[in-house]
Protein backbone atom coordinates (compact mmCIF):
# COMPACT_ATOMS: atom_id res chain seq x y z
CA UNK A 1 0.00 0.00 0.00
CA UNK A 2 1.63 3.28 -0.94
CA UNK A 3 2.42 5.45 1.81
CA UNK A 4 -0.39 8.42 1.30
CA UNK A 5 -2.67 5.24 1.46
CA UNK A 6 -1.86 3.74 4.92
CA UNK A 7 -3.61 2.94 7.45
CA UNK A 8 -2.91 6.19 9.36
CA UNK A 9 -3.91 8.52 6.56
CA UNK A 10 -6.49 6.46 5.94
CA UNK A 11 -8.25 6.74 9.83
CA UNK A 12 -7.08 10.83 9.72
CA UNK A 13 -8.88 11.63 7.06
CA UNK A 14 -11.78 9.43 7.93
CA UNK A 15 -12.53 11.04 11.21
CA UNK A 16 -11.89 14.99 10.10
CA UNK A 17 -13.02 14.91 6.36
CA UNK A 18 -15.66 11.50 6.63
CA UNK A 19 -13.76 10.55 3.37
CA UNK A 20 -11.61 7.30 3.08
CA UNK A 21 -10.09 8.70 -0.07
CA UNK A 22 -7.57 11.05 -0.39
CA UNK A 23 -8.95 14.60 -2.38
CA UNK A 24 -7.44 14.70 -5.48
CA UNK A 25 -8.09 18.73 -5.30
CA UNK A 26 -5.13 20.15 -3.11
CA UNK A 27 -6.08 23.67 -3.40
CA UNK A 28 -9.41 23.45 -2.07
CA UNK A 29 -11.01 26.55 -1.16
CA UNK A 30 -10.93 28.26 2.49
CA UNK A 31 -9.58 25.06 3.86
CA UNK A 32 -7.27 27.68 6.24
CA UNK A 33 -10.37 29.46 6.67
CA UNK A 34 -11.85 27.02 8.66
CA UNK A 35 -8.80 26.09 10.14
CA UNK A 36 -8.70 29.73 11.74
CA UNK A 37 -12.56 29.23 12.84
CA UNK A 38 -11.52 26.26 14.67
CA UNK A 39 -8.82 27.27 16.25
CA UNK A 40 -10.82 30.35 17.39
CA UNK A 41 -13.57 27.92 18.48
CA UNK A 42 -11.01 25.72 20.12
CA UNK A 43 -9.99 28.37 22.30
CA UNK A 44 -12.88 30.07 23.02
CA UNK A 45 -14.35 26.19 24.16
CA UNK A 46 -11.42 25.85 26.62
CA UNK A 47 -11.69 29.50 28.27
CA UNK A 48 -15.21 28.73 28.52
CA UNK A 49 -14.78 25.11 30.29
CA UNK A 50 -11.62 27.52 32.69
CA UNK A 51 -14.35 30.03 33.57
CA UNK A 52 -17.26 26.61 34.40
CA UNK A 53 -14.51 25.37 36.73
CA UNK A 54 -13.55 28.31 38.51
CA UNK A 55 -17.07 29.17 38.63
CA UNK A 56 -18.37 26.24 40.38
CA UNK A 57 -17.18 27.46 43.68
CA UNK A 58 -20.53 29.44 43.31
CA UNK A 59 -22.36 26.28 41.10
CA UNK A 60 -25.05 26.51 43.79
CA UNK A 61 -26.43 30.06 43.11
CA UNK A 62 -27.17 28.86 39.36
CA UNK A 63 -29.03 25.72 41.19
CA UNK A 64 -31.08 28.84 43.46
CA UNK A 65 -31.96 30.63 40.33
CA UNK A 66 -33.21 27.45 38.30
CA UNK A 67 -34.96 26.74 41.34
CA UNK A 68 -36.49 30.05 41.60
CA UNK A 69 -37.76 30.06 38.34
CA UNK A 70 -38.62 26.60 38.19
CA UNK A 71 -39.33 25.14 41.26
CA UNK A 72 -37.78 22.06 40.99
CA UNK A 73 -34.17 21.30 42.61
CA UNK A 74 -31.49 20.14 39.87
CA UNK A 75 -27.40 20.48 39.63
CA UNK A 76 -28.08 22.47 36.56
CA UNK A 77 -24.37 23.52 36.57
CA UNK A 78 -23.35 19.83 36.69
CA UNK A 79 -25.52 19.50 33.98
CA UNK A 80 -23.74 22.71 32.22
CA UNK A 81 -20.13 22.01 33.27
CA UNK A 82 -20.38 18.25 31.74
CA UNK A 83 -21.71 19.43 28.33
CA UNK A 84 -18.87 21.82 28.48
CA UNK A 85 -16.54 19.49 29.07
CA UNK A 86 -17.64 17.69 26.32
CA UNK A 87 -17.82 20.38 23.42
CA UNK A 88 -14.22 21.20 24.93
CA UNK A 89 -12.58 17.87 24.50
CA UNK A 90 -14.77 17.42 20.92
CA UNK A 91 -13.01 21.00 19.70
CA UNK A 92 -9.74 20.58 20.97
CA UNK A 93 -9.42 16.83 19.74
CA UNK A 94 -10.62 18.36 16.60
CA UNK A 95 -7.55 20.73 16.56
CA UNK A 96 -4.71 18.23 16.99
CA UNK A 97 -6.18 16.51 14.11
CA UNK A 98 -6.21 19.31 11.80
CA UNK A 99 -2.93 20.08 13.23
CA UNK A 100 -1.59 16.20 12.52
CA UNK A 101 -3.09 16.92 8.66
CA UNK A 102 -0.70 19.74 8.13
CA UNK A 103 2.47 18.34 9.30
CA UNK A 104 1.72 14.98 7.37
CA UNK A 105 0.36 17.54 4.20
CA UNK A 106 -2.95 15.91 4.05
CA UNK A 107 -5.56 18.25 2.71
CA UNK A 108 -8.16 19.62 5.50
CA UNK A 109 -11.03 19.09 3.71
CA UNK A 110 -13.32 19.35 7.22
CA UNK A 111 -16.47 17.77 6.85
CA UNK A 112 -19.91 19.57 6.88
CA UNK A 113 -21.04 18.02 10.26
CA UNK A 114 -18.18 19.41 11.60
CA UNK A 115 -18.69 23.15 10.38
CA UNK A 116 -22.02 22.42 12.23
CA UNK A 117 -21.16 21.47 15.39
CA UNK A 118 -18.54 24.02 15.53
CA UNK A 119 -21.20 26.37 15.32
CA UNK A 120 -23.41 25.10 17.61
CA UNK A 121 -20.01 25.03 19.82
CA UNK A 122 -19.42 28.74 19.36
CA UNK A 123 -23.38 29.48 19.73
CA UNK A 124 -23.48 27.89 23.07
CA UNK A 125 -20.49 29.67 24.37
CA UNK A 126 -21.77 32.71 23.28
CA UNK A 127 -24.80 32.09 25.13
CA UNK A 128 -23.06 31.31 28.18
CA UNK A 129 -20.55 34.20 28.27
CA UNK A 130 -23.91 36.52 27.34
CA UNK A 131 -25.87 34.93 30.81
CA UNK A 132 -22.84 35.69 32.72
CA UNK A 133 -22.92 39.03 31.83
CA UNK A 134 -26.46 39.95 32.70
CA UNK A 135 -27.44 37.41 34.84
CA UNK A 136 -24.32 36.63 36.98
CA UNK A 137 -22.00 39.27 36.38
CA UNK A 138 -20.53 39.64 39.51
CA UNK A 139 -18.76 36.41 38.27
CA UNK A 140 -16.23 37.70 36.25
CA UNK A 141 -14.65 39.15 39.49
CA UNK A 142 -14.14 35.70 40.50
CA UNK A 143 -12.43 34.89 37.34
CA UNK A 144 -10.09 37.72 37.92
CA UNK A 145 -9.74 36.35 41.08
CA UNK A 146 -9.10 32.82 39.67
CA UNK A 147 -6.03 34.52 37.83
CA UNK A 148 -4.38 35.36 40.60
CA UNK A 149 -3.66 31.70 41.68
CA UNK A 150 -3.55 30.31 38.26
CA UNK A 151 -1.80 32.73 36.37
CA UNK A 152 1.99 31.34 37.21
CA UNK A 153 0.89 27.95 35.47
CA UNK A 154 -1.21 29.58 32.82
CA UNK A 155 2.45 30.79 31.59
CA UNK A 156 4.01 27.70 31.85
CA UNK A 157 1.40 25.75 29.99
CA UNK A 158 1.54 28.49 26.99
CA UNK A 159 5.16 28.18 27.02
CA UNK A 160 4.96 24.84 26.75
CA UNK A 161 2.48 24.87 24.11
CA UNK A 162 3.75 27.61 22.02
CA UNK A 163 7.29 25.10 22.24
CA UNK A 164 5.55 22.49 20.98
CA UNK A 165 3.50 24.30 18.49
CA UNK A 166 6.71 25.71 17.13
CA UNK A 167 7.51 23.24 14.88
CA UNK A 168 4.57 22.84 12.67
CA UNK A 169 5.27 27.09 12.38
CA UNK A 170 8.52 26.15 11.68
CA UNK A 171 7.52 23.81 9.01
CA UNK A 172 5.02 26.40 7.53
CA UNK A 173 7.99 28.75 6.95
CA UNK A 174 10.28 26.59 5.29
CA UNK A 175 7.10 25.31 3.20
CA UNK A 176 5.85 29.29 2.56
CA UNK A 177 7.16 30.44 -1.02
CA UNK A 178 6.66 33.79 -1.07
CA UNK A 179 8.99 36.21 1.03
CA UNK A 180 6.25 37.74 2.61
CA UNK A 181 4.22 34.93 3.72
CA UNK A 182 7.34 33.61 5.70
CA UNK A 183 7.73 37.20 7.07
CA UNK A 184 3.51 37.12 8.08
CA UNK A 185 4.19 33.57 8.94
CA UNK A 186 7.63 34.08 11.85
CA UNK A 187 6.42 38.10 12.63
CA UNK A 188 2.90 36.75 14.03
CA UNK A 189 4.70 33.83 16.10
CA UNK A 190 7.58 35.99 17.50
CA UNK A 191 4.90 38.30 18.40
CA UNK A 192 3.27 35.84 20.47
CA UNK A 193 6.05 34.48 21.81
CA UNK A 194 7.01 37.85 23.15
CA UNK A 195 3.52 38.15 24.80
CA UNK A 196 3.97 35.31 26.35
CA UNK A 197 7.52 35.12 27.69
CA UNK A 198 6.91 38.35 29.23
CA UNK A 199 3.65 38.21 30.62
CA UNK A 200 4.71 37.39 33.82
CA UNK A 201 5.80 40.78 34.34
CA UNK A 202 2.41 42.02 34.91
CA UNK A 203 1.28 38.82 37.47
CA UNK A 204 0.07 40.26 40.71
CA UNK A 205 -0.76 37.27 42.86
CA UNK A 206 -0.42 37.04 46.82
CA UNK A 207 0.79 33.93 47.00
CA UNK A 208 4.27 35.10 45.98
CA UNK A 209 4.88 36.23 49.15
CA UNK A 210 8.56 35.86 51.41
CA UNK A 211 5.63 35.25 54.18
CA UNK A 212 2.96 33.27 54.57
CA UNK A 213 -0.05 34.99 57.05
CA UNK A 214 -1.73 32.20 59.57
CA UNK A 215 -4.37 29.97 57.99
CA UNK A 216 -8.06 31.74 58.20
CA UNK A 217 -10.25 30.23 60.82
CA UNK A 218 -13.69 28.51 59.46
CA UNK A 219 -17.32 29.37 59.88
CA UNK A 220 -20.10 26.56 59.38
CA UNK A 221 -22.48 27.95 56.26
CA UNK A 222 -25.69 27.12 57.49
CA UNK A 223 -23.33 24.03 59.50
CA UNK A 224 -21.74 21.86 56.63
CA UNK A 225 -24.32 21.59 53.87
CA UNK A 226 -22.30 19.06 51.82
CA UNK A 227 -22.56 16.47 54.49
CA UNK A 228 -26.10 17.06 56.10
CA UNK A 229 -28.60 19.09 55.53
CA UNK A 230 -28.47 22.86 55.85
CA UNK A 231 -29.42 24.75 58.72
CA UNK A 232 -30.23 21.53 60.74
CA UNK A 233 -28.72 20.41 64.05
CA UNK A 234 -26.78 17.33 62.20
CA UNK A 235 -25.56 19.90 59.88
CA UNK A 236 -23.97 22.09 62.41
CA UNK A 237 -22.72 19.01 64.32
CA UNK A 238 -20.57 18.01 61.53
CA UNK A 239 -19.38 21.69 61.34
CA UNK A 240 -17.98 21.28 65.22
CA UNK A 241 -15.87 18.07 63.97
CA UNK A 242 -14.41 20.57 61.53
CA UNK A 243 -13.29 23.03 63.62
CA UNK A 244 -15.50 25.67 63.13
CA UNK A 245 -15.16 29.02 64.76
CA UNK A 246 -18.26 30.22 64.07
CA UNK A 247 -22.02 28.96 62.87
CA UNK A 248 -23.77 31.07 59.78
CA UNK A 249 -27.44 30.32 59.49
CA UNK A 250 -30.59 32.88 59.13
CA UNK A 251 -33.27 33.28 61.49
CA UNK A 252 -36.89 33.78 60.78
CA UNK A 253 -40.05 34.32 62.89
CA UNK A 254 -42.79 31.90 63.51
CA UNK A 255 -46.41 33.32 63.68
CA UNK A 256 -46.02 32.36 67.58
CA UNK A 257 -42.92 35.08 67.07
CA UNK A 258 -40.51 31.65 67.54
CA UNK A 259 -36.98 32.64 65.89
CA UNK A 260 -36.37 29.70 63.74
CA UNK A 261 -33.82 28.64 61.38
CA UNK A 262 -34.37 28.83 57.53
CA UNK A 263 -32.69 30.43 54.51
CA UNK A 264 -35.61 30.90 52.23
CA UNK A 265 -38.12 33.13 52.75
CA UNK A 266 -41.14 34.67 51.25
CA UNK A 267 -43.55 32.62 50.03
CA UNK A 268 -43.00 28.75 49.23
CA UNK A 269 -40.19 29.18 51.80
CA UNK A 270 -40.35 25.63 52.75
CA UNK A 271 -40.63 24.11 49.67
CA UNK A 272 -37.47 23.03 48.45
CA UNK A 273 -35.92 22.00 52.23
CA UNK A 274 -39.62 20.51 53.85
CA UNK A 275 -42.13 18.71 52.70
CA UNK A 276 -44.25 20.95 53.55
CA UNK A 277 -46.31 20.13 50.15
CA UNK A 278 -47.42 16.44 52.04
CA UNK A 279 -48.18 17.89 55.39
CA UNK A 280 -49.80 21.09 54.42
CA UNK A 281 -50.64 20.86 50.81
CA UNK A 282 -52.82 24.20 50.32
CA UNK A 283 -50.03 26.30 52.38
CA UNK A 284 -47.22 25.88 50.21
CA UNK A 285 -47.11 29.75 48.65
CA UNK A 286 -47.34 31.09 53.06
CA UNK A 287 -44.43 32.74 54.59
CA UNK A 288 -43.13 32.04 57.55
CA UNK A 289 -45.80 34.55 59.89
CA UNK A 290 -48.16 31.98 58.61
CA UNK A 291 -47.24 28.46 60.33
CA UNK A 292 -46.64 28.01 64.09
CA UNK A 293 -43.47 26.81 65.65
CA UNK A 294 -45.74 24.02 66.20
CA UNK A 295 -46.48 22.98 62.80
CA UNK A 296 -43.44 24.02 61.76
CA UNK A 297 -41.40 21.30 64.01
CA UNK A 298 -44.11 18.71 62.21
CA UNK A 299 -42.06 18.96 58.88
CA UNK A 300 -38.98 16.68 57.67
CA UNK A 301 -36.20 19.37 56.95
CA UNK A 302 -33.87 16.46 55.78
CA UNK A 303 -35.49 13.99 53.45
CA UNK A 304 -34.94 16.48 50.56
CA UNK A 305 -31.08 16.38 50.90
CA UNK A 306 -31.05 12.51 50.44
CA UNK A 307 -33.74 12.57 47.33
CA UNK A 308 -31.91 15.50 45.52
CA UNK A 309 -28.43 14.88 46.64
CA UNK A 310 -27.67 18.86 45.83
CA UNK A 311 -23.63 18.94 46.42
CA UNK A 312 -23.43 14.94 44.40
CA UNK A 313 -21.94 13.88 47.98
CA UNK A 314 -24.12 11.10 49.66
CA UNK A 315 -21.48 8.55 47.79
CA UNK A 316 -19.18 9.76 50.64
CA UNK A 317 -21.99 9.69 53.01
CA UNK A 318 -22.69 6.86 55.27
CA UNK A 319 -26.03 4.96 55.12
CA UNK A 320 -26.09 5.45 59.05
CA UNK A 321 -25.41 9.36 58.54
CA UNK A 322 -28.19 9.03 55.64
CA UNK A 323 -30.58 7.67 57.73
CA UNK A 324 -29.94 10.47 60.44
CA UNK A 325 -30.44 12.88 57.43
CA UNK A 326 -33.56 11.93 56.88
CA UNK A 327 -35.02 12.19 60.01
CA UNK A 328 -33.99 16.18 60.92
CA UNK A 329 -36.69 18.72 61.71
CA UNK A 330 -36.64 22.15 61.68
CA UNK A 331 -34.62 23.68 64.33
CA UNK A 332 -35.21 26.82 66.68
CA UNK A 333 -32.56 29.45 67.16
CA UNK A 334 -32.29 28.33 71.12
CA UNK A 335 -31.36 24.96 70.08
CA UNK A 336 -28.69 26.49 68.23
CA UNK A 337 -27.34 28.78 70.86
CA UNK A 338 -26.79 25.78 73.74
CA UNK A 339 -25.06 24.05 70.98
CA UNK A 340 -22.88 27.27 70.50
CA UNK A 341 -22.80 27.56 74.36
CA UNK A 342 -21.67 24.28 74.77
CA UNK A 343 -18.88 24.03 72.16
CA UNK A 344 -17.77 27.64 73.15
CA UNK A 345 -18.68 28.83 69.22
CA UNK A 346 -19.74 32.08 67.85
CA UNK A 347 -23.19 32.47 66.01
CA UNK A 348 -23.18 35.10 62.99
CA UNK A 349 -26.85 35.15 61.09
CA UNK A 350 -29.06 37.12 58.65
CA UNK A 351 -32.51 37.68 59.82
CA UNK A 352 -34.95 36.80 57.17
CA UNK A 353 -38.63 38.60 58.51
CA UNK A 354 -38.99 41.89 56.51
CA UNK A 355 -40.14 43.80 59.58
CA UNK A 356 -37.79 44.77 62.21
CA UNK A 357 -38.59 42.78 65.54
CA UNK A 358 -35.66 42.74 66.63
CA UNK A 359 -36.55 42.62 70.54
CA UNK A 360 -38.00 39.28 69.31
CA UNK A 361 -34.68 37.78 68.45
CA UNK A 362 -32.60 39.49 70.65
CA UNK A 363 -34.30 38.32 73.89
CA UNK A 364 -33.95 34.94 73.42
CA UNK A 365 -30.10 35.51 72.78
CA UNK A 366 -29.70 36.89 76.03
CA UNK A 367 -32.24 34.71 77.40
CA UNK A 368 -30.30 31.65 76.62
CA UNK A 369 -27.61 32.37 79.07
CA UNK A 370 -24.84 32.51 76.03
CA UNK A 371 -21.63 34.70 76.13
CA UNK A 372 -22.36 38.28 73.97
CA UNK A 373 -19.20 37.99 72.73
CA UNK A 374 -20.02 35.38 71.16
CA UNK A 375 -22.86 37.14 68.93
CA UNK A 376 -21.36 38.76 65.99
CA UNK A 377 -24.18 41.05 65.19
CA UNK A 378 -24.95 41.21 61.04
CA UNK A 379 -28.08 42.50 60.59
CA UNK A 380 -27.96 46.38 59.98
CA UNK A 381 -31.38 47.33 60.85
CA UNK A 382 -31.17 46.07 64.25
CA UNK A 383 -27.68 47.91 64.95
CA UNK A 384 -28.68 50.46 67.23
CA UNK A 385 -31.17 48.31 69.26
CA UNK A 386 -28.50 45.76 69.77
CA UNK A 387 -25.91 48.15 71.12
CA UNK A 388 -28.68 49.27 73.20
CA UNK A 389 -29.58 46.31 74.54
CA UNK A 390 -26.96 44.18 73.97
CA UNK A 391 -23.49 46.18 74.23
CA UNK A 392 -21.28 42.63 74.15
CA UNK A 393 -22.74 41.74 70.97
CA UNK A 394 -19.57 42.19 67.95
CA UNK A 395 -20.82 44.24 65.42
CA UNK A 396 -20.11 42.71 62.06
CA UNK A 397 -20.29 45.33 58.66
CA UNK A 398 -20.74 44.02 55.03
CA UNK A 399 -18.67 47.16 53.61
CA UNK A 400 -15.49 49.02 54.31
CA UNK A 401 -17.58 52.09 54.50
CA UNK A 402 -19.56 51.18 57.71
CA UNK A 403 -16.68 50.06 59.46
CA UNK A 404 -15.15 53.32 59.58
CA UNK A 405 -18.22 55.32 59.62
CA UNK A 406 -18.87 53.38 62.89
CA UNK A 407 -15.00 52.58 63.95
CA UNK A 408 -15.97 49.07 63.76
CA UNK A 409 -13.11 46.30 63.90
CA UNK A 410 -14.99 43.42 61.93
CA UNK A 411 -15.65 42.83 58.16
CA UNK A 412 -17.81 40.49 56.32
CA UNK A 413 -18.11 40.53 52.86
CA UNK A 414 -18.48 37.99 49.62
CA UNK A 415 -15.62 36.50 48.57
CA UNK A 416 -15.04 39.01 45.33
CA UNK A 417 -16.35 41.90 46.86
CA UNK A 418 -12.92 43.29 47.78
CA UNK A 419 -9.43 42.66 46.32
CA UNK A 420 -6.57 40.53 47.59
CA UNK A 421 -4.88 44.34 48.02
CA UNK A 422 -7.77 45.73 49.73
CA UNK A 423 -7.79 42.70 52.33
CA UNK A 424 -3.64 43.21 53.49
CA UNK A 425 -5.15 46.98 53.59
CA UNK A 426 -7.92 46.21 56.15
CA UNK A 427 -5.90 43.99 57.95
CA UNK A 428 -3.16 46.82 58.49
CA UNK A 429 -5.82 49.02 59.69
CA UNK A 430 -6.19 45.87 62.16
CA UNK A 431 -10.12 45.11 60.80
CA UNK A 432 -11.29 41.47 61.05
CA UNK A 433 -12.09 39.96 57.29
CA UNK A 434 -14.59 37.42 57.30
CA UNK A 435 -15.14 36.60 53.39
CA UNK A 436 -18.28 34.66 52.91
CA UNK A 437 -18.93 32.25 50.06
CA UNK A 438 -15.39 30.05 50.03
CA UNK A 439 -15.98 26.55 49.04
CA UNK A 440 -12.71 25.83 46.40
CA UNK A 441 -9.53 25.05 47.60
CA UNK A 442 -7.59 27.39 45.09
CA UNK A 443 -10.17 30.25 46.23
CA UNK A 444 -9.23 29.19 50.41
CA UNK A 445 -5.63 28.96 49.20
CA UNK A 446 -5.52 32.82 47.46
CA UNK A 447 -7.49 34.40 50.89
CA UNK A 448 -4.90 32.69 52.83
CA UNK A 449 -2.27 34.13 51.05
CA UNK A 450 -4.02 37.82 51.13
CA UNK A 451 -4.18 37.26 54.94
CA UNK A 452 -7.89 37.01 55.22
CA UNK A 453 -8.77 36.42 59.09
CA UNK A 454 -11.48 33.64 58.67
CA UNK A 455 -13.90 32.27 55.33
CA UNK A 456 -17.43 30.98 55.84
CA UNK A 457 -17.58 27.77 53.75
CA UNK A 458 -19.88 24.95 52.79
CA UNK A 459 -17.11 22.68 52.38
CA UNK A 460 -15.25 22.49 55.80
CA UNK A 461 -14.54 19.08 55.65
CA UNK A 462 -12.46 19.74 52.53
CA UNK A 463 -10.32 22.70 54.55
CA UNK A 464 -9.96 22.12 57.77
CA UNK A 465 -6.77 19.52 56.78
CA UNK A 466 -5.38 22.19 54.71
CA UNK A 467 -1.95 22.97 56.29
CA UNK A 468 -0.82 25.33 53.67
CA UNK A 469 -1.84 26.57 50.78
CA UNK A 470 -2.00 25.34 47.38
CA UNK A 471 1.57 27.35 46.52
CA UNK A 472 3.11 29.77 47.20
CA UNK A 473 6.50 30.85 46.45
CA UNK A 474 8.98 33.37 47.17
CA UNK A 475 9.11 36.25 44.47
CA UNK A 476 12.53 35.61 43.69
CA UNK A 477 12.11 31.61 43.22
CA UNK A 478 9.00 32.61 40.73
CA UNK A 479 11.53 34.45 38.86
CA UNK A 480 14.08 31.86 38.51
CA UNK A 481 11.61 29.62 37.17
CA UNK A 482 10.20 32.19 34.51
CA UNK A 483 13.69 32.44 33.29
CA UNK A 484 14.66 29.27 33.33
CA UNK A 485 11.04 28.04 31.59
CA UNK A 486 11.48 31.02 28.88
CA UNK A 487 15.22 30.51 28.30
CA UNK A 488 14.57 26.50 27.74
CA UNK A 489 12.05 27.42 25.59
CA UNK A 490 13.41 29.15 23.19
CA UNK A 491 16.88 27.55 23.18
CA UNK A 492 14.80 24.38 21.72
CA UNK A 493 12.57 26.31 19.09
CA UNK A 494 16.05 27.83 18.07
CA UNK A 495 17.27 23.73 17.74
CA UNK A 496 13.78 23.21 16.09
CA UNK A 497 14.26 25.80 13.93
CA UNK A 498 17.70 24.85 12.45
CA UNK A 499 16.83 21.08 12.31
CA UNK A 500 13.72 22.11 10.31
CA UNK A 501 16.20 23.74 8.07
CA UNK A 502 18.32 21.65 7.40
CA UNK A 503 15.67 18.67 7.15
CA UNK A 504 14.42 20.97 4.02
CA UNK A 505 17.67 21.60 2.32
CA UNK A 506 18.57 17.61 2.48
CA UNK A 507 14.70 17.54 0.79
CA UNK A 508 15.57 20.01 -2.14
CA UNK A 509 18.94 18.45 -3.20
CA UNK A 510 17.52 15.27 -3.36
CA UNK A 511 14.58 16.27 -5.09
CA UNK A 512 17.67 18.80 -7.43
CA UNK A 513 19.51 15.20 -8.09
CA UNK A 514 16.46 13.51 -9.15
CA UNK A 515 15.97 16.05 -11.16
CA UNK A 516 19.44 16.62 -13.15
CA UNK A 517 19.65 13.52 -14.83
CA UNK A 518 16.35 13.55 -16.18
CA UNK A 519 17.16 16.49 -17.80
CA UNK A 520 20.75 15.64 -19.21
CA UNK A 521 18.51 12.86 -20.20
Amino acid sequence: MRSRDSIFRTCLRGIYSCSWKRSQDSTQKCVYCWFSFLSLVSILTLGWMYICFVAYNDHNDVNWMAFNSLSVWVNWYMIVIILSAVLATYCLLLLVLSLVHISIKEPLALHWLHKVLLFVGLVIVGLGISGMSFEWKQEWSTIYLSLQATAPFLHLGAVVALTIISWLVFQSYYRARRTVSKIFIIGVFMAILVVVFLSPLLIRSPCLTERLPPKPSLVGHRGAPVLAPENTIMSFNNSVECGVIAFETDVQLSKDMVPFLMHDHGSKFLVRTTNVDAMFPNRTNNTSKDFTWEELQTLNAGEWFVKTNPFWSLSFISEKDKALAREQSVPSLKQLLDMAKEHNISLIFDLKNDDDDCNSTVMPILESGISQNLIWWLPSRCRQFVKKHAPGFRQVYSNFSSVENDAGRFLNVKYNAMSTEDISISRSYNVTVNMWGVNERWLFSLLWCAGASSVTTNTCHLLKDMSQPDWHLAPYVYRIIWITADAVSLLVMIILFFVQGKARNQIFVLESERTVPLLNF
